[in-house]
């Protein structure tokens, strides 16, 4: 992308606002946002009441922004969210968070069936998590087949899709403009 995701905009906000204000419009609270690469300036993008929490070891990828954002919590349950997936809306982020959640909490986000994000992960579960972390699989190797996770079918409000290029932005600003 050129620069870091998370300051990449779509019709003037940042990818990191956006996926704030998905998560606050779709009841969570509090707001934590995990920062590696440029972290001064993405850190100057967030408003002031968004706790930050730094992985030292970001250029490992997700596996290390997802260790250290679980670590700094002491919450019965987190939502996690990726950055690059603007499609994702408050009403995926409200359905994931319907019913509440419980330390033994284990929902993920499905799109005509196939497992995405984001994922509710109940602190039961963040052991299992935290052992399995690595590289940019984040937690895909302990969903995996985990008979706990319960999928929470989203395709009719949101699209899971990843803005990792240029090209795949300028798809998805064109399909909001269509």
């Amino acid at each position: 992308m050129g620069r870091p995701k998370a300051l990449v905009e779509i019709d003037g906000e940042p990818l990191v606002r956006r996926a704030l204000r998905v998560l606050a419009d779709g009841g969570c609270a509090p707001l934590v946002v995990v920062v590696g690469a440029a972290a001064g300036d993405v850190r100057a993008a967030l408003p002031a009441d968004v706790r930050v929490v730094e992985a030292p070891d970001w250029a490992e990828g997700m596996g290390a922004s997802l260790r250290a954002g679980l670590a700094a919590l002491d919450d019965t349950a987190a939502l996690v969210h990726l950055v690059d997936l603007p499609g994702v809306t408050a009403a995926a982020v409200a359905r994931l968070l319907d019913g509440g959640a419980t330390g033994a909490t284990l929902r993920r986000a499905a799109y005509d069936g196939r497992p995405a994000h984001p994922v509710l992960l109940g602190r039961d579960h963040w052991t299992g998590v935290l052992g399995t972390a690595a590289g940019d699989a984040g937690a895909r190797a302990y969903l995996r087949d985990n008979p706990a996770v319960t999928l929470v079918e989203c395709a009719d409000v949101a699209v899971p899709d990843d803005v990792d290029t240029p090209e795949a932005l300028a798809r998805f600003t064109a399909g909001l403009r269509a």
